[in-house]
């Protein structure tokens, strides 16, 4: 079995945006999603990853809508969202505007009144009492038994289904590390053989990389929030990053986020766990080498928590002011070859001046070089790179304005201001 997975081309300069269906708008629709792909894809939006878009339980359902990961038929859609047919031209029109298509897959658990309840119900555990049981302690889910070989051989026919009938371009897999790694091995090696598919893991343990293109960073995420506490310093950022160097092989990506569905709903907005450091965390996670995630609705942005179990939509006041914002930081890692995930680039982080307030790096592939200085603090901010590093004539990716950095070395930064430059 194939243990040494490369990620399809197209993935390297990519980024990701999380749609959140039901709240995306008032109808909660595919239909009503398909109108708003090409303002996404003007901002720069690569990778569009749905949650999950299977139908919902009803059976210990919390809230009146329910988990979108209680699943209760891996092969049909929710009818909040429409039909097969309506995703399928759903994908074939993103297709059409020149991005590519995940689906959520929660295969770790079902719903209480999955069909494979009543029709293989020897798929699921049992607990002492003989009865269905979820061991994590989520109230409207049952575990699968991934001993069970005839489960594991429904469980990739029914990930076939979607690359089948709607062409998808791959999966972000639900708390991946709860299902056993060889599972996903087979998985992928089935699957990318019907089509080379991306796959991203909700998960971060080392030894699940053998079978994903992407994982998730919490650690990283947590350090950004501690560190707007004033419980972790720029070092510990450092730290945490070099980590994930030395620990992950180069094609495997990290995603890099300051929000998300779970995040956003349960701890809160980025605005809330990361105050005014937020949005300069943002231009972090676009620029590292890495995958960046955009939730729905930073692009407005979003300042609520989104109900995860009722409808509440997104206010959506038809300004989305960062739109711009992240088109520029989308365009510089689309088209900079020094910005390519996990390519041989060289990043130098670079010193900024007194106080350690300013995250500096520079990443260099041949004659491509991009130069990123975030100001973590509340203070204005002036520092002069080290010329035996950053020298010569850049542009600034912001303004288009020219820098020499011999001449007008001096970088200068507002409270918790950022500036990119390219060679």
């Amino acid at each position: 079995m194939n243990s040494d997975f490369q990620p399809v081309d197209w993935s390297y300069n990519a980024n990701i945006y999380e749609v959140n269906l039901r709240q995306y708008t008032t109808e909660g629709s595919f239909n009503a999603f398909g109108k708003e792909l090409p303002r996404l894809r003007d901002m720069g939006i690569e990778i569009l990853w749905f949650m999950p878009v299977t139908p919902i339980s009803v059976v210990r359902r919390i809230g009146s809508l329910g988990s979108y990961y209680s699943c209760s038929d891996y092969t049909a859609c929710n009818p909040e969202y429409g039909t097969v047919a309506d995703f399928r031209n759903l994908v074939r029109n993103a297709h059409g505007l020149g991005f590519k298509v995940l689906i959520d897959w929660v295969a770790n658990h079902t719903g209480w009144d999955h069909r494979w309840t009543r029709e293989h119900p020897d798929f699921y555990k049992k607990n002492a009492s003989g009865n269905f049981f979820d061991s994590n302690g989520w109230e409207d889910v049952i575990d699968l038994d991934y001993s069970n070989v005839n489960l594991r051989n429904a469980m990739v026919e029914s990930m076939s289904f979607w690359v089948r009938e709607c062409d998808i371009d791959g999966f972000r897999c639900d708390m991946a590390m709860l299902v056993p790694l060889d599972f996903w091995k087979e998985a992928r090696t089935k699957l990318d053989g019907q089509k080379k598919l991306f796959w991203l893991a909700e998960c971060e343990d080392i030894p699940y990389q053998e079978a994903f293109d992407a994982i998730y960073t919490w650690k990283f995420l947590h350090a950004m929030e501690a560190y707007w506490r004033k419980e972790m310093d720029m070092a510990g950022l450092y730290s945490i990053l070099q980590y994930y160097e030395q620990e992950f092989k180069s094609t495997t990506f990290r995603l890099f986020f300051t929000t998300n569905h779970d995040e956003n709903s349960h701890s809160g907005s980025e605005y809330e766990r990361m105050g005014d450091a937020a949005k300069a965390f943002q231009v972090l996670c676009c620029t590292w080498n890495g995958l960046p995630l955009i939730y729905s609705g930073q692009e407005l942005p979003n300042l609520k928590r989104l109900d995860f179990f009722n409808k509440d939509p997104i206010a959506w006041s038809g300004k989305y002011e960062l739109h711009d914002f992240y088109k520029t930081l989308l365009r510089i890692r689309k088209n900079n070859p020094a910005m390519r995930a996990g390519t041989l680039a060289n990043i130098s982080v670079l010193p900024a001046g007194e106080g350690n307030k300013v995250f500096c790096f520079l990443r260099k592939l041949e004659q491509n070089e991009v130069l990123v200085a975030i100001n973590l603090s509340e203070e204005n901010i002036s520092f002069v790179p080290d010329n035996n590093i950053v020298s010569g004539e850049f542009r600034n990716s912001l303004t288009g304005e020219l820098h020499q950095f011999e001449r007008e070395s001096a970088i200068r930064l507002s409270p918790w201001g950022f500036r990119i430059f390219e060679r």
